[in-house]
């Protein structure tokens, strides 16, 4: 939501991640950030009563002025709160909604706790669920694993069996990180051939080095990918899709480049020119101004002693969704596709930019790398929609291209330039594939 939307009674809507578990949950996934959050709580159960439930509830629903609610639940693990707690939000949600209000809920969940009645409970209650997978099982396995340190991908494979069973819709979240940035292709063919998804998530791991998991430094953990690789990893990933799974299978950094290109918004926080939106809701009623600045000097209240819609239109939140774009370097001003990532997360800008200044995003290379790596397509499949037809015929355009650059080769001679166009002889560039 941009800050054009906003108005003195705060914006039209918003979206609160809420974590009704806290940071508990049954895995201890080596470069999970939220982990450490449980030191904020000493001596708490870690569960959300029923009064903040249903406070929570009817505070979110009145200050949201659109048609369509999506409530989000998060943690930690949410399954740990059990149906009974979800049944009672889905009756407080009926309880409160307004006359043609359409309520959505989103879970996201390890998937390791999945069975045969949630499969009924979602299915009934058309949840989306995001489902965190990392890959086949050994690049899954290497960090993400249960208390007793046991591996955890089969109990994750056996969790999507029970949503594909009971026609649960749900996505991919995958994060991409040291075990699995090299793998592009392994993992992108394993959501699309062996999971069956159809909706996929690619989530960097970009943590500091602090006991807090809070935004603090500029050291990061071994686990965290570097610019460069998570660009070659959306590159990688990129060129096996545009040509074979353009309109088959969605995911989400493509679907945010192509609205770029397409004239339209990012739709997604972290590209939006100023944030301040998406902001975080744990177990006690305590409201933060974001999912990953859950730290004591970015608590803005609670929602049982200050109203919700009081706290999201504070000139406090304001000033933080303001700063994602006023703190930009000049570096970022400049870039040629600024009007993609509008410099990322702000969690993420850790980097001192060329002249100096602060601020310059630790992915910024690997953005530009693969924003740049995927213009063209991107222009084609911009254009496609402004002539109303599909840009799925991308796939067919590229095909065509590459046969005809196929047939040039195999009579190219070794000293002529290269029919590529990269300008270098044809014995320096393609012609090192082909025997003369």
């Amino acid at each position: 939501m941009q800050t054009s939307e906003r108005s003195n009674a705060g914006p039209r809507a918003f979206h609160v991640m809420v974590k009704p578990r806290g940071p508990v949950c049954n895995l201890n996934c080596s470069y999970c950030y939220y982990l450490p959050k449980e030191k904020l709580y000493p001596g708490s159960d870690f569960r959300m009563p029923d009064a903040v439930l249903d406070s929570f509830t009817r505070q979110y629903i009145e200050a949201q002025r659109v048609p369509e609610v999506t409530f989000g639940w998060q943690g930690g693990e949410p399954l740990l709160m059990g149906i009974e707690f979800f049944a009672r939000a889905v009756a407080l949600q009926e309880k409160y909604r307004r006359p043609g209000m359409r309520i959505v809920n989103a879970l996201q969940t390890n998937g390791t706790l999945l069975n045969e009645a949630w499969g009924e409970f979602f299915k009934a209650h058309n949840f989306l669920i995001g489902l965190s997978l990392d890959g086949p099982q050994a690049l899954h396995d290497a960090y993400r694993r249960d208390k007793g340190g046991a591996p955890t991908w089969e109990r994750v494979m056996r969790g999507r069996d029970i949503l594909q069973k009971h026609g649960v819709a749900y996505n991919i979240l995958c994060t991409v990180h040291q075990a699995n940035a090299a793998h592009p292709l392994e993992v992108y063919c394993f959501f699309r051939d062996e999971v069956g998804a159809q909706f996929i998530q690619f989530i960097p791991i970009v943590r500091r080095v602090n006991d807090a998991g809070d935004q603090e430094g500029t050291a990061l953990t071994a686990h965290s990918v570097t610019a460069q690789q998570y660009g070659d990893f959306l590159s990688g990933v990129f060129d096996e899709w545009v040509r074979h799974d353009v309109g088959r299978v969605y995911v989400q950094i493509f679907d945010v480049a192509l609205a770029a290109w397409a004239g339209e918004r990012p739709g997604l926080c972290v590209c939006e020119p100023t944030c301040g939106l998406e902001l975080a809701l744990e177990h006690n009623g305590d409201l933060y101004a974001c999912d990953h600045f859950v730290e004591p000097r970015y608590r803005l209240g609670n929602i049982m002693e200050t109203p919700l819609t009081e706290m999201v239109a504070s000139e406090t939140q304001r000033a933080f969704g303001q700063a994602k774009r006023d703190t930009l370097p000049q570096q970022c001003l400049d870039c040629e596709v600024r009007f993609i990532c509008n410099g990322g997360c702000p969690k993420d800008r850790l980097l001192v930019a060329a002249n100096g200044a602060p601020g310059l995003n630790y992915l910024c290379a690997g953005y530009k790398a693969f924003f740049t790596h995927i213009e063209r397509p991107m222009r084609m499949m911009a254009e496609a929609l402004r002539q109303r037809r599909a840009p799925a015929s991308v796939m067919q355009r590229l095909a065509q291209e590459e046969a005809e650059l196929t047939a040039r080769l195999a009579h190219a001679r070794r000293n002529d330039p290269c029919p590529c166009g990269s300008g270098r002889k044809f014995k320096h560039c393609h012609g090192r594939m082909f025997k003369n």
